[in-house]
Order: structure tokens, then C-alpha cells, then sequence
């Protein structure tokens, strides 16, 4: 039950595809079902019924006539109506019909091939909070100016109620009403484009929200009845028609939508190597021409998924490790899962500096082996940042790191973040060092809504500060507004001495980024890292131009001692404090400060130490950002 559509594999159970007579195919695979009808005219009166025709397997399809923008459903043996659960866009909500959608779209940069991985620094957001697609698109130039080349979308589809993370979507192939429509969409891609920054979308392929998934109802064999994760039944990707169904979902961004890359949300809690290796192969073939990147989000750092000599291997792996490490070393947490990282996090966070996994099948705090040996793939292998959704949102009060440590502290950590080879991501405030909370949000009601709101305060039962009731109580409940009021980024902070301070630092940083280290990153690797005193690490990696590139970066209270550099042979990059490059002579650098420089070998390379003498006039014409 399958056919071929713009050269590749396309699902033939579920949807609605164009014919080329003019007329639309309608299909369901619904295998507990004994009928299945069309309800065109869905939100009328007086529905128009059409049957489907049985083709066996639990497949129904009919082909007839359908305007765009006609509201529809599938009604299930004349006992009930569901939404198709592949509708590109829903009437309201994911109990309300799925509107037949126009795919055509008048792209004004249809002959944009993306950016390569290397050149990315990206931007993760919220669209909710940040006004829907159309406010993102007004954000687009500020981010530009700034040096960011990507964004990514946390998850965009369909969720019950009018705020939600993202994450408990029903709908993977529409797109939430509450932030606009597909052309919205569309048109926000667009001018991405237009101004050179590509598009990442984080796709939720693990599980469906607790609410609005009515497959159970028709398609029981949608699920495993012998595995379950965190969420309940296990998606059952050993069927055909369920790999389809995500794979083609992946297909419609890139193809439809013109997405440049997908995120794959918590991949180990589908723990099927076929289905995700297949997923990339065919969403790769579905971007031909175009640069495509797909990064994933994997407890078990299954490093092979991330080999280069596997031609359906991942672009890079959020490196949770990287965080995890730098987030002890900045704050001294050691709850949760920064418990596997409470013992010697520097040397922990070296490892990560070199290699990206921390663990690479040794033993968690658990007992259970984690992780696969990293040391043989390129730093842009991974994907490394100081805060993202995760990181702020799931603690108690969603409280971001301005908060949490000093800001010449915070600044070192972001040289190590923004100018090393491994790929940065950044959050939405990041930039001007917003404090504003970024707190658990969702829209659910009654029973649902109870059990999320104390099942939230329950998650901090065994933290301190929150083992009382009481205290507990005091965590937001994510089902009120004023949750989700308090999470929209405090854009006017940018115009603060504060924020203006900050946006200084990333704008430098990012300048020298994309035009001093991203054009010799291709082919560099690393030559290690080293624990200098605690909470201190030197990172080295040798460039395609056989240049080395150097940061330091102490994270500590007292002054630390340096390997001697030769400053006739290296030129600087960046200091976030005054004199540690001065210092460099008596090897020293001092508490909360980072340091970045390139060796570049022998004093007779004086065309190299004249193409690098800029580097020392950018930093000093920003000498007035630094604390």
C-alpha cells in the first residue's frame, strides 16, 4: 500500500493526497475498524458522508472532490468521528476536524540550499511566546545583526488548549493553530532564508500527548502491548505503516516546508536503530541538493549513529554531558542528573571538551553501563549548550543561569561555548542575559490538569528546598496562565546597560566565530584537553590550516597556572577579562575569566602572524564589555 510522490517513498495509510485528475485521495488505516466514512463538511449541519473502500490490512481509502480549507473527519463503523491523524492543519484543537490545506506556497527564496553544518550557531525558541510565526518572523532581523545563522522551532504541532511546550502534540502533521497557519509558517521560513539563516524544526516522534490521540480507538496496533516509556504504550515502529507514518511526517517539513534540518526528540525512548537509521536515509534522500542536518537527542550516546563513514548516520547529538558537567562547575548542583556528574566534574567536563560524551559505557549512578566510545568523531559531532528548553524549564522555578552564578563567571563559560569547534546552540534570551524564568507551561483541564500539576511538584519531591509540601506548592502550576505569561522572554531587556553588556560579548564572539575559526573547522580535530586546577580546562584542537586553536577557561575562584605560550607565535582571539593575555608571559589566568588564542608555528610565518593580527584589534575595540 504505497506509492511514489516527488521521486521518493510515500505512505499510501494515512492522509490526504492530490491526484492528478484534480480529485483527493483520502486514507486510514484503521485495522480495528470494520467501516470507515469521509465527514466532508465536518463543522456543518449536514456533513456530506462518502464511504471508503476496504483494501484489506486494516487500509480505507476513497478518492472524490474537496475544496481547500473544507473542515473533515473520518468516522469510525457509524459509531464515531476522529481527526485524521495525518490533517496538515486542524479546524481548533486536536478534537476538532482537519482542514484540507493548499501546499502550494509562492517561495521568493525557492533557490535557497541551506548552510553546512559548520557554519550553524543556533538559536532554540519558543514560538508561542515569542507571538506565533509572524512574531518569530519580526524577530528575524535583530537575530540576523546579531550572527545567529539558525533557528529551531521547538515542536509546532498541534496540542490541546492554547499553550503547550510543544511536546504533547497529537497531530504530528498540523500545525498548531494557536501560532498561525501552514502559509504563516511558510512565509516565516521564507524570510529565514532570505536573510540567510536556516530553519531547524524539533520533531516528537517518541510518544503522543495525554490528550486528543484517538488512534487507540481504530489503530490499537499502532502500539506495543509489551513495552511502554515514560509517557505509556510503546510506538511500534517494527510495522510498516507506522514507520511510514513518521517518516513521512519528517518528509512533509523538509519537503513542504522547506526546513533545512529536524531534531528528534528523547530518540531512546524509541530504541529501534532500523527505524531511525531508515528515517535518515529517507529524509536525506528527500532533501537532495540541499544541505540537511539531523540532530538527535539520545540518552544511551550511541556514538555510531553519528559515524561519517555511515552514509545514514545523524548529524550531531545534543551533547547533554558538555551541559551537565559545566552546569556543576558554574553552579555546584549535584541533584538529579547532575548527580552523575558531582564527582570530579572538571575532569568530567575535559572529557566532554574533547571528546563530547562524558560517558562512554561506563556505569551511571544507577549501575547500568551508559554511552559508547566518542574519542573517533569530530567535534561537530555534537551539540553543546549552557541552557535549552530542558535545562531552564524543568527545574522547580525555571530559573536561568544569570541567577545562578556571577556573570564574569558566565561570560568564560560562553567563550568556551561560542568559540570552540564543537557546534553551539543557544536559548532565547541567552544573548542579552535575560533572567526572565522559562517555566513548564501546558493548557490541559479537570482530571488531566490535577494530575499534571501534581505530578510536576511530585518530579522535586526529593530535592532539597522542596521536600516539604509546602514548598512545593510554590511551584508554578503549569496549567495557569500566568505560567505562561511569565514566560515570555523579556524582549525590552535588551535595552538595558545590563542587556546591551551582553549582547556586546555574543556579538564579538559570534563575529569571530564565522570569521576567523568557521572557514578552518572543516577536517579539525581534537588534540585533547586538560584539567589545569578545579573548575579549570584548556581545550586544543588543530585547524585545516594546521593552525591550533586554544581556550582556557577557568571557572574557578582562585588564579590558576597556564602552559607557557609564546606570544610571538600565537595571536589572540579573545579575553573575557583584562590582562590574561599580558599574563600569558608569567602563564597565569585569573578566577572566572577565558582565554582564546591560535598557535600557528614559527616566527617566519609572517604571512600567518599578519592575517592574524586583526584578531587582538577586534577584541580591543570591545574592550569597554568587559567587567
Amino acid at each position: 500500500m504505497s506509492t511514489e510522490h516527488g521521486g521518493h517513498h510515500r505512505s499510501r495509510a494515512f492522509g490526504v493526497t492530490d491526484e492528478d485528475d484534480g480529485l483527493r485521495r483520502f486514507a486510514l488505516w484503521a485495522p480495528d475498524a470494520e467501516r470507515v466514512s469521509l465527514v466532508l463538511d465536518a463543522d456543518s449541519p449536514s456533513p456530506r458522508l462518502v464511504a471508503l473502500e476496504d483494501r484489506g490490512e486494516g487500509h480505507f481509502e476513497v478518492r472524490c472532490a474537496a475544496a481547500h480549507g473544507t473542515p473533515y473527519r473520518f468516522r469510525i463503523n457509524d459509531d464515531f468521528d476522529v481527526p485524521d491523524p495525518a490533517a496538515r492543519a486542524s479546524l481548533d484543537g486536536p478534537d476538532s476536524p482537519g482542514l484540507i490545506v493548499d501546499t502550494d506556497y509562492p517561495w521568493r527564496h525557492g533557490d535557497w540550499r541551506g548552510r553546512a553544518w559548520r557554519e550553524l550557531v543556533v538559536y532554540e525558541l519558543h514560538v508561542g511566546v515569542l507571538g506565533g510565526f509572524n512574531g518569530v518572523r519580526d524577530r528575524l532581523e535583530a537575530l540576523a545583526e546579531l550572527g545567529i545563522t539558525a533557528i529551531e522551532l521547538m515542536p509546532i504541532s498541534e496540542c490541546p488548549g492554547q499553550r503547550n511546550w510543544g511536546y504533547d502534540g497529537v497531530l504530528p502533521y498540523a500545525v498548531e493553530s494557536s501560532y498561525g497557519t501552514p502559509a504563516e509558517l511558510k512565509s516565516l521560513i521564507d524570510v529565514a532564508h532570505g536573510l540567510g539563516i536556516s530553519v531547524l524544526l524539533d520533531v516528537v516522534y517518541n510518544h503522543f500527548g495525554p490528550d486528543g490521540n484517538h488512534l487507540p480507538r481504530y489503530a490499537s496496533a499502532f502500539f506495543r502491548d509489551d513495552a511502554t516509556t515514560p509517557w505509556g504504550a510503546m510506538i511500534d515502529f517494527r510495522r510498516r505503516e507506522v514507520r511510514d507514518f513518521f517518516i513521512d511526517n519528517a518528509v512533509q517539513w523538509i519537503e513542504e516546508y522547506r526546513f533545512d534540518g529536524l531534531r528528534f526528540d528523547a530518540v531512546h525512548a524509541i530504541n529501534d536503530r532500523g527505524f531511525l537509521l531508515e528515517l535518515s536515509r529517507r529524509t536525506r534522500q528527500a532533501a537532495a541538493g540541499r544541505h540537511l542536518h539531523l540532530v538527535l537527542e539520545n540518552e544511551f550516546n550511541q556514538a555510531s549513529l553519528l559515524d561519517r563513514a555511515e552514509p545514514d548516520h545523524f548529524t550531531a547529538q545534543w551533547a547533554d554531558d558538555w551541559h551537565n558537567a559545566i552546569h556543576v562547575l558554574l553552579t555546584g548542583e549535584h541533584e538529579g542528573y547532575y548527580a552523575d556528574f558531582a564527582e570530579r566534574p572538571t575532569e568530567r567536563f575535559a572529557r566532554a571538551l574533547a571528546e563530547g560524551f562524558v560517558y562512554q559505557g561506563e556505569p551511571t549512578r544507577h549501575g547500568e553501563p551508559r554511552g559508547e566510545s566518542s574519542a573517533g568523531l569530530p567535534p561537530c559531532a555534537f551539540q553543546i549548550f549552557l541552557q535549552n528548553h530542558d535545562q531552564i524549564g524543568n527545574r522547580p522555578l525555571g530559573e536561568r543561569l544569570p541567577l545562578l552564578c556571577p556573570e564574569e563567571q558566565l561570560h568564560a563559560a560562553t567563550v568556551m561555548l561560542l568559540l570552540s569547534p564543537l557546534m553551539p546552540l543557544i536559548f532565547m534570551g541567552d544573548e542579552w542575559g535575560s533572567e526572565q524564568p522559562f517555566l513548564f507551561f501546558t493548557d490541559h483541564h479537570d482530571q488531566l490538569a490535577d494530575a499534571v500539576r501534581e505530578g510536576r511538584r511530585g518530579e522535586f519531591a526529593e530535592f532539597s528546598g522542596f521536600t516539604e509540601a509546602s514548598a512545593r506548592a510554590r511551584i508554578p502550576d503549569p496549567n495557569a496562565e500566568a505560567t505562561f505569561q511569565a514566560s515570555i522572554p523579556d524582549w525590552g531587556g535588551r535595552e538595558s546597560v545590563r542587556g546591551q553588556r551582553w549582547l556586546e560579548r555574543y556579538r564579538t564572539l559570534l563575529r569571530l566565530r564565522a570569521e576567523r575559526l568557521v572557514p578552518r573547522f572543516e577536517g579539525c580535530f581534537s588534540l585533547g584537553a586538560e584539567v589545569l586546577a578545579e573548575a579549570a580546562v584548556i581545550g586544543r584542537w588543530t585547524l585545516n590550516d594546521g593552525q591550533v586553536l586554544a581556550i582556557a577557561c577557568n571557572l574557578g575562584e582562585r588564579v590558576i597556572d597556564l602552559p607557557m605560550v609564546d606570544t610571538r607565535h600565537a595571536a589572540l582571539l579573545y579575553e573575557s577579562a583584562d590582562g590574561g593575555w599580558t599574563g600569558l608571559s608569567s602563564s597565569t589566568l585569573g578566577p572566572h575569566a577565558a582565554l582564546a588564542w591560535l598557535e600557528y608555528g614559527t616566527p617566519s610565518d609572517e604571512a600567518v602572524a599578519e592575517e592574524e593580527e586583526p584578531l587582538v584589534e577586534v577584541v580591543e575595540a570591545v574592550g569597554e564589555v568587559r567587567q
